[in-house]
């Protein structure tokens, strides 16, 4: 598929407001990004830890955030390992931060060795059953190298996007989408196109975890603690005739691989229970985090909807 075609179906063809005057510090800092993106990793990530340092010593709103969710997850911990889990994951989300360099102005074929699927063979069976696959990807540091993975794989995917503030942002990052998945879509368009996608052998990639309130929601048990638990991920698989598969995405140091993880979820999810299948996908998530807790998006509040009866977390 041309990269013309694949940008007209992301729904955000480039059109000339996205010249205007306000918007030339972004283009500024993509020009400056995509000078970074030549840089070797190893660089790269020296600059973002610096970021992460920066941001630990300095945006206290960011780093409270952060410490309230890990405190969650560690509840016995020592006000020094804290800070240190801290400035540890700060680090890794600046290193994020500065990979969106690669990630929107990368060569393709720079990534055939540097990504790589842990658990692949769960994607081989499905495709070989032709078993459409809804992959739930945990919102990571390095997530958008989970469609990279995929493209190198040789498997077709889709997913979609919500949009931001800034709309040469939302361009730039569904164009370099678009660069290794079939199509994206807007949440606003509704589950039938995803629905469509899903069942036309595309894997979908969607991100289950974020708190976004109670409606299409449930509070099942993560890291301990009841969070708002999107019910639209079991809805996707039944309504797909799908396998569903938990992903997370980190970056390896020993093997200098962005390694997209997998984990199947039980044969019987979806079942009835909608409280059931939250807390059942919200375990397999956990499990995959744990693997590499301080490349999680601790930046997010994951519980920031609470019960009645009960203080705001952050």
């Amino acid at each position: 598929m041309s990269e013309s075609k694949r940008t007209d179906q992301s729904g955000l063809p480039f059109h000339k407001g996205l010249l205007h005057p306000r918007y030339l510090v972004t283009w500024v800092g993509l020009g400056i990004m995509a000078l970074v993106s030549l840089l070797p990793a190893s660089i790269r990530h020296k600059l973002g830890g610096a970021i992460g340092d920066y941001l630990f010593r300095n945006h206290k709103k960011r780093r409270s955030v952060v410490e309230a969710n890990l405190k969650q997850v560690f509840p016995d911990i020592t006000i020094d390992a804290l800070a240190e889990k801290v400035q540890s994951h700060l680090q890794w989300y600046g290193r994020g931060l500065i990979d969106y360099s690669v990630f929107f102005f990368g060569r393709k074929k720079h990534f055939s060795k540097k990504v790589t699927i842990v658990g692949e063979s769960l994607l081989q069976k499905a495709k070989q059953a032709k078993q459409p696959v809804v992959l739930l990807l945990a919102h990571s540091v390095m997530l958008e190298f989970a469609a990279v993975a995929l493209s190198v794989g040789n498997y077709s995917c889709f997913g979609s996007y919500k949009t931001s503030k800034n709309p040469v942002v939302d361009w730039m990052i569904a164009r370099s989408r678009c660069r290794f998945v079939d199509f994206v879509v807007s949440r606003e368009q509704g589950l039938r196109p995803l629905i469509r996608g899903i069942q036309s052998g595309h894997i979908m990639v969607f991100l289950p975890d974020e708190d976004l309130g109670l409606d299409n929601s449930v509070f099942a048990p993560l890291f301990g603690r009841e969070k708002a638990t999107l019910t639209t991920p079991a809805r996707l698989v039944k309504m797909g005739k799908a396998k569903a598969v938990v992903g997370f995405v980190a970056f390896d140091k020993k093997s200098g691989q962005y390694q997209l993880r997998l984990s199947e979820l039980p044969e019987s999810y979806p079942e009835a229970d909608v409280t059931l299948n939250a807390a059942t996908m919200n375990e397999a998530l956990e499990q995959l985090i744990l693997q590499s807790p301080e490349q999680y998006m601790w930046t997010m509040k994951w519980f920031k909807t609470v019960g009645p009866e009960e203080a705001s977390f952050y």
